[in-house]
């Protein structure tokens, strides 16, 4: 197997003109669908999970002291849980959403793509 040969022609096809195809299209529908729904629930999720892990410290007077940052701690603590508890429906729900907006034209563009070759 001659690797010179492998590398110079993976150099060239870096260098060469690109025609946009459909499978590329097809693939930039999707994660246009997608990508909404994944940056909010990684956003969300941390988001919760810092909340969560504040309310722990409080509670266990890692940070502060008193009973009222004991009580603060449960409530910061009680949000956490809800947040994270919540993140995936959400997610569920931009997950459809998306695939509401970009459905017909992703099926529509995958269908030329499957009849492409007939």
């Amino acid at each position: 197997m001659n690797t010179n040969k492998i590398y110079a022609e993976s150099i060239a096809n870096e260098y060469s003109v690109k025609k946009t195809s459909k499978v590329v299209a097809l693939k930039k529908l999707d994660r246009r669908a997608k990508q909404p729904a994944k940056i909010f629930a990684f956003t969300f999720g941390i988001a919760s999970v810092l909340v969560l892990g504040v309310g722990m410290c409080l509670s266990m007077k890692v940070i502060g002291s008193g009973s009222e940052m004991f009580v603060l701690g449960i409530a910061a603590g009680i949000l956490g849980i809800i947040g994270v508890s919540v993140n995936y429906p959400i997610y569920g729900k931009l997950i459809k959403r998306g695939r509401e907006k970009y459905g017909s034209d992703i099926i529509r563009l995958a269908d030329e793509i499957a009849h492409e070759d007939e």
